[in-house]
């Protein structure tokens, strides 16, 4: 009756209640018949207690209303006390200190990424950032993405640390007395949850090889929430360990010895060690004919996504994932420059984004990206990878990479920039200036960003190495008869 109040689905009330779906349908089939155990009890209990005041009476109303109640029976047929009914003490407690645990994260990811890298060779650190990559990982200079090729495999490696270990314990709330979530992403959806929060198809990265002009990465299939039950919840510990260092009046460093979770994770470059999901992360140049250039960046609203909240980005940035769940083991979606060209269309021109339940995107009647393919063959559009990097805070995995595009293509296909869109908003005004045609790309303002702003480590990383190679970025070279490298 609950889930019917809060028109859930079988599976979005499992996950709020923190139990499996064959549960909930168990209990459904089962109907009156069904007498919880205690433990049951008290996880419903919990849940209605916290349901907002109009949706516990409309349970009361629905529950006096049911066939064979009593009119105004409704109370006296719940435990002594439900109507008025407050969650357990030590649940409700622990619940508002993962909150005000998340809260501090999300507001201080730039500060905490700094400090997280402190715990790691300095000689990984890219340019003044705190983004790591190892030898192996970076390119020794941009690649252009056609020259990556993506191979994928069906033998991908078993997950040896998940987010679901002992260790990860402090990371996961109560979520009834005696009782915890069993992974972060449920405490995320049950407590706090973002705007944008789904569990889709991802690939995950198997290998990496980087060769001089060209690369090799190598992917199978995981999910997002693969990604997010042990980076958000490596990041939680570390956001918990250095408030409880500040409170104590210790300094920005932290030691290892209070980071359980994050010592399973000893090479963060073991793509055989976790679900390794990258996020491609690509600043937008924009080139214009007197040979100066500007970049774009964007804001990430914390109430809207689950990672980077509150930190400027480059633009655009998203997980590489099929764009439909039909095509993930398809050429058709396994490709670094289509998924950069959704994610423009959905950050720049604030199209929907592609959910992954619908059919595979036919890309040759799209007329943005049939625009976009022809322009880079004619050398008007120019994509490079640096490499694969770590952010120190989460562990969480990026490919960055630098996207130009010549001024007049760029003003024909995004002159109507949106300001807003379902992650954040497009930087158009910084430091009192009308910025909607791009940040001036300066040392002067990349050196600021890098250093004095919030960024999000891999947003840095694109900055930096963007700067140390910009004059191979913007010269107007091109192979035209570079193509693709990809297959399944």
């Amino acid at each position: 009756m609950l889930r019917d109040v809060l028109r859930l689905s079988i599976r979005r009330y499992a996950d709020r209640l923190g139990v499996s779906p064959s549960m909930v349908m168990e209990w459904k089939n089962r109907g009156t018949s069904l007498v919880p155990v205690p433990e049951t009890q008290q996880i419903l209990d919990t849940a209605l207690a916290q349901c907002e005041p109009h949706e516990r009476e409309a349970f009361f109303a629905a529950l006096e209303a049911a066939p064979g109640a009593a009119p105004g029976s409704a109370a006296g047929a719940l435990p002594a006390g439900m109507a008025r009914l407050e969650p357990a003490v030590e649940v409700v407690e622990s619940q508002q200190r993962w909150r005000e645990v998340r809260q501090y994260l999300n507001g201080n990811r730039e500060t905490l990424s700094r400090a997280a890298a402190e715990l790691y060779d300095p000689a990984l650190r890219i340019s003044g950032t705190p983004m790591l990559m190892a030898p192996a990982w970076k390119a020794a200079e941009p690649v252009p993405l056609d020259q990556v090729e993506l191979v994928w495999t069906d033998d991908v490696p078993e997950v040896l640390v998940t987010g679901s270990e002992p260790e990860a314990v402090a990371t996961h709330p109560l979520r009834a007395p005696g009782v915890r979530f069993d992974r972060y992403t449920l405490a995320i959806r049950y407590i706090s949850a973002p705007t944008l929060f789904e569990n889709r198809p991802s690939y995950r990265l198997t290998d990496v090889n980087w060769t001089p002009g060209a690369g090799r990465l190598t992917f199978g299939l995981a999910s997002y929430f693969d990604k997010v039950d042990l980076c958000e919840a490596v990041g939680h510990e570390f956001a918990a360990a250095y408030m409880e260092h500040q409170e104590q009046g210790g300094g920005d460093r932290l030691a290892w010895g209070g980071l359980p979770l994050r010592r399973l994770v000893d090479d963060p470059f073991d793509p055989g060690l976790r679900a390794v999901t990258p996020a491609i992360t690509t600043l937008l140049i924009r080139r214009r004919r007197d040979g100066s250039a500007t970049f774009l960046l964007h804001w990430r609203d914390p109430a809207k996504v689950v990672t980077a909240g509150g930190l400027y980005d480059a633009v655009p940035a998203g997980e590489f994932q099929p764009g439909s769940v039909m095509s993930a083991q398809s050429p058709q979606d396994f490709d670094l420059w289509r998924n950069i060209v959704r994610e423009l269309n959905e950050e720049l021109l604030g199209a929907p984004e592609f959910d992954g339940s619908g059919g595979p995107l036919q890309y040759e009647r799209w007329p943005l990206w049939r625009t976009l393919e022809r322009a880079r063959v004619e050398g008007r559009v120019r994509a490079f990878a640096f490499g694969v990097g770590v952010d120190p805070l989460t562990l969480a995995v990026a490919i960055p990479s630098a996207l130009v595009i010549d001024d007049e293509l760029f003003d024909q296909l995004f002159g109507d920039i949106a300001a807003e869109n379902a992650e954040g908003v497009t930087v158009t005004h910084w430091n009192g200036q009308d910025v909607r045609g791009g940040i001036p790309f300066t040392h002067q303002n990349v050196t600021q960003f890098i250093n004095n702003e919030p960024m999000a480590p891999p947003g840095a990383a694109c900055l930096a190495l963007a700067w140390e190679h910009r004059d191979l970025l913007l010269s107007r070279r091109t192979d035209p008869s570079r193509r693709p490298r990809s297959r399944p």
